[in-house]
């Protein structure tokens, strides 16, 4: 396991456009994944302790952003023969088992990944209704020990999104597991 950052990336970049499938062959273009608010996209994986650890929160994060009008989307870069527990039929037992009511989709290319300059899982970035990034960052101050949370960034950046009101420019890098790049 390699902890590696995500990397700044400038905001008011224009989210890529992307077509995914998830694990039961479904596809979603990223247009269609919009709320009305704006789309929040966490790549993200099934066996990396950092991601297992958020998983929770991001579950509860997406199913009240939604409700203001903020949809999620979780996908997976990690599809990778080294990597097992990250493979699509894996994945629907993680939908089932925490309840994962977003679509997790799976970028088995790494193209979508590659597009995004994702580095690690968790990698989350929130795109506003005109598809422009507003914040790229972690999920809150204690990855590991959710009682420890003190301040909850990407919460806090949804609900000013929803709020219209600007987003702290001060955003600090999410930290995880390196993506299992295929060569």
């Amino acid at each position: 396991m390699a902890l590696v950052e995500s990397i700044p990336i400038a905001l008011n970049t224009k989210m890529p456009d992307f077509e995914l499938k998830d694990s039961n062959g479904k596809k979603f273009k990223s247009s269609e994944l919009y709320g009305k608010k704006g789309l929040l996209v966490a790549f993200t994986c099934n066996h990396c302790p950092y991601a297992q650890a958020i998983w929770p929160r991001l579950i509860r994060l997406a199913q009240g952003a939604a409700s203001f009008g903020v949809n999620t989307a979780g996908i997976n870069p990690n599809i990778n023969p080294a990597y097992p527990d990250d493979a699509p039929e894996k994945m629907k037992e993680k939908i089932k088992e925490w309840g994962i009511s977003f679509p997790y989709l799976v970028d088995d290319t790494q193209e979508i990944a590659r597009a995004f300059q994702a580095q690690c899982t968790p990698d989350l970035y929130l795109f506003n209704s005109t598809h422009q990034l507003v914040y790229h960052g972690r999920l809150d101050d204690n990855w590991k020990e959710e009682a420890n949370v003190k301040k909850q960034e990407l919460k806090e950046a949804i609900d000013q999104l929803v709020a219209g009101k600007s987003i702290s420019q001060k955003q600090v890098p999410s930290m995880g597991c390196s993506i299992k790049w295929r060569e």
